[in-house]
């Protein structure tokens, strides 16, 4: 562990309480560098549907498509899930 990494407050009032934050900390910002990468991955993905779909003739938007996805996260997620499909969706095509 870094300095800086051992010199953040936890917050926590005993040794080993902040040692399990810390460690959790670790993990948290491991799971949100996955999640960074995952949504650039999607992201670049998703432009290149739509320009092959554009370039065949197609629609910039496929409508279906994205509600579906909306209703997935809201589904999996409840009414947070239906701004993160949204912004999710926003970053692959763009704004309407």
């Amino acid at each position: 562990m870094t300095a800086d990494v051992m010199d953040q407050p936890t917050g926590a009032g005993e040794a080993p309480a902040a040692d399990e934050i810390r460690a959790m900390r670790e993990r948290i910002d491991e799971i949100d560098q996955a999640i960074i990468d995952l949504w650039l991955e999607r992201a670049r993905l998703s432009q290149q549907v739509g320009k092959t779909r554009m370039a065949s003739g197609g629609t910039r938007l496929v409508l279906s498509r994205e509600r579906e996805i909306v209703e997935r996260f809201r589904t999996a997620l409840g009414a947070d899930g239906t701004q993160v499909a949204l912004m999710i969706l926003r970053a692959g095509r763009g704004p309407l």
